[in-house]
């Protein structure tokens, strides 16, 4: 009598579980647990930047957990007078260096439990890519019996134009979004940039230096390469 009360007991538990796991046609159900996921949510931020390339600014958009695209602007006009000094020889003269882009690139994540760390690759559009160099000679020099003045000499300006499209490749540090409002990140990376092209330009007695163009070019045939330093100030939008 006591086993049989106590197998009564045990059935209790074991039918009310059964009733739960058939449907109205008793039918056997299963109820797996529920996998609660969190909606991935696009990130969009605004970057302001300088370095080596610049300064400028970029749009930033997250497309997947680990991958985001940007695209943005970057200029730096750069100009600065007498930097050349020749001994025995006067002249006024200036150089100047002016890069603009306009880049698209993407920043992946390659391992889930290190997001500061960032592969990126895209391209930029150079529109304006060169550096000059004009010298304008000063004072008076005597050859033997003759005597020429600076205007006599006359001017020489130097152009080198890498303008065009340039792949990058880089990596970046640190986050690219902010967790909240703001947040900053580096970029180190280069352009590859097209061959350069060159242009020499002589007044009076220098006219014959444009001769010396293909000799220029051919010297500055391997400059392609403009590495990129860059500090992002990141401010978070969405």
């Amino acid at each position: 009598m006591k086993n049989y009360l106590i197998l009564v007991l045990l059935a209790f538990p074991m039918l009310s579980v059964a009733r739960t796991l058939t449907d109205k046609d008793g039918q056997a159900e299963f109820y797996p647990k529920p996998v609660v996921q969190t909606p991935f949510k696009h990130s969009l931020s605004l970057q302001l930047q300088a370095g080596t390339q610049g300064v400028g600014a970029d749009l930033r958009f997250g497309i997947l957990s680990r991958l985001s695209v940007r695209g943005g602007l970057s200029f730096i006009p750069v100009k600065a007078n007498n930097v050349l000094s020749l001994p025995g020889f006067q002249s006024t003269n200036s150089a100047t260096i002016n890069f603009y882009n306009a880049h698209l690139l993407a920043d992946f994540v390659p391992f889930k439990g290190m997001r500061g760390f960032r592969l990126v690759g895209g391209a930029g559009y150079l529109y304006k890519a060169d550096g000059g160099l004009s010298i304008i000679p000063t004072g008076s020099y005597t050859y033997g019996n003759t005597t020429v003045t600076g205007a006599d000499i006359g001017n020489l300006n130097m152009n080198v134009s890498w303008k065009g499209v340039a792949p990058y490749a880089g990596i970046g540090l640190f986050k690219s979004f902010p967790s909240h409002m703001f947040n900053f990140n580096l970029d180190l990376g280069t352009y590859y940039m097209t061959s350069p092209s060159t242009h020499i330009i002589g007044t009076g007695l220098l006219a014959d230096n444009s001769s010396l163009e293909p000799q220029f070019n051919n010297n500055l045939k391997d400059y392609r390469w403009l590495p990129v330093i860059q500090l992002n100030f990141n401010f978070k939008l969405k």
